[in-house]
C-alpha cells in the first residue's frame, strides 16, 4: 500500500508542475522578448559591455545560481549575488552597465530591499521572476516576467516546489534565447567547456592532427626500404608519398605491408604499394567526426586519416590519438 502511495504521490507532484510549465509556456509574452532584448544589448554595449547579476534568497537563491551557472556557459557573462552579502558591501561588484534578474515567488523578501533601492538609485536595469505583478519587486522592475498562479506541489501549499521548476524553466528559456540570438555554435560553445566528456566530443581535427610538418614523408622515386625505415623512425603507422611540390601522391600504412609482403618488396617502388585516394577530412570538423570515419567499418577499422584544407594536404589524425582523448 506505502508503495502505490509512494507512486501516486510522485504522480501528482509531476502532472502539477507539468501543468505549471504548459501554463507558463502559455503567458509568455512581450515581456519575455525585452528582457531578452536588455540581456542582449548589455552584453553587446558599444563602449562597455556589462554582466547579468542573478539574485534570489532560500530556494530562489538556489534556482538563481543554476540561472547563472547556465548563462555563463551559453555566452552571457553572468554572476550570483547573495542579497544578504549584498547589503554587506557586495553591492559594489554591480555596475550600471550591468542588469539584475531578481527571483522572487511572493517579491516581499525583505532580503532583497537593499538591491532593489541599488538598482533604482543608480538606474541599473532590474528584471523581476515572480508570480505577484504587484509585489514590491514586481511594482520597481523595469520588466516582470509573471510566473502563473498556480498551487505548489507540497500538499501544505508551503515548500518551493512547482514555482521554481517555472523558475528554472524561465532561466533556461532565456538562456536559450540569448544563444540562439548570438548565434552561438557548438565550436564557440565547447570554449566554455574545456573539460568533461562535452568538451572532448567538441575538439575539432586541428586540435588532434599531427601537423604538416611533423609529418613522415617519402618522395615518389623512393623504394619501400626507404619508407620502411621512415615507418619505423616515426612510428605512426603511415608514411605519406610526398609529390615534388610538397602535396601528397599516396600513403602506406602497415596495412599495406602485409598486403604487399613478398620476397622483392623492399625493392619496389613506393608508388607501387601506396594508395593513391586515402579518406580524408578537413581541420575545421569535428575530431568526433573523424573518429566515426575511422570506426564505421566493424572489424576494419582505419588508423589515419589524411586532413586536407583547400585541396592542400595540412596533417594527420590518427585513431590513437583520438582515443587517447577521450572520444570513445
Amino acid at each position: 500500500m506505502a508503495l502505490q502511495s509512494d507512486i501516486n504521490s510522485a504522480k501528482r507532484v509531476l502532472d502539477l508542475e507539468a501543468k505549471a510549465l504548459s501554463d507558463l509556456s502559455a503567458s509568455i509574452d512581450d515581456g519575455f522578448a525585452a528582457a531578452v532584448s536588455a540581456i542582449h544589448e548589455m552584453k553587446n554595449a558599444p563602449t562597455r559591455a556589462g554582466r547579468l547579476i542573478v539574485a534570489g534568497i532560500g530556494k530562489s537563491g538556489h534556482v538563481a545560481r543554476k540561472i547563472a551557472a547556465t548563462m555563463a556557459s551559453t555566452g552571457t557573462p553572468a554572476h550570483f549575488v547573495h542579497p544578504g552579502e549584498a547589503s554587506h558591501g557586495d553591492l559594489g561588484m554591480i555596475t550600471d552597465n550591468d542588469v539584475v534578474l531578481m527571483l522572487s515567488n511572493s517579491g516581499e523578501n525583505a532580503e532583497l530591499s537593499d538591491l532593489i533601492h541599488y538598482t533604482r538609485r543608480f538606474n541599473i536595469k532590474l528584471i523581476a521572476i515572480t508570480s505577484k505583478p504587484d509585489s514590491t519587486l514586481g511594482s520597481y522592475a523595469d520588466i516582470s516576467l509573471i510566473l502563473p498562479a498556480v498551487p505548489e506541489a507540497c500538499p501544505n501549499g508551503m515548500a518551493p516546489t512547482t514555482s521554481t521548476t517555472m523558475m528554472i524553466a524561465m532561466g533556461d528559456a532565456l538562456a536559450v534565447a540569448l544563444l540562439e540570438r548570438m548565434g552561438l555554435t557548438k565550436e564557440q560553445y565547447k570554449v566554455f567547456h574545456p573539460g568533461g566528456k562535452l568538451g572532448q566530443r567538441l575538439m575539432k581535427v586541428s586540435e588532434l592532427m599531427i601537423k604538416y610538418d611533423d609529418l613522415p614523408f617519402v618522395d615518389e622515386d623512393s623504394t619501400m626500404d626507404q619508407a620502411i625505415l621512415v615507418l619505423s623512425e616515426k612510428n605512426l603507422g603511415t608514411v605519406i608519398v610526398k609529390k615534388s611540390d610538397g602535396n601528397m601522391a599516396g600513403i602506406i600504412t602497415d596495412g599495406d605491408l602485409k598486403r604487399h609482403m613478398a620476397p622483392d618488396l623492399l625493392q619496389k617502388k613506393v608508388t607501387k604499394v601506396m594508395t593513391t585516394n586515402p579518406r580524408s577530412i578537413s581541420s575545421s570538423a569535428l575530431a568526433a567526426e573523424a573518429m566515426e570515419i575511422m570506426t564505421s567499418t566493424p572489424g576494419h577499422y582505419l588508423t589515419s586519416l589524411i586532413v586536407i584544407d583547400d585541396g592542400k594536404l595540412t596533417g594527420m589524425i590518427r585513431l590513437q590519438d583520438c582515443l587517447q582523448a577521450g572520444l570513445a
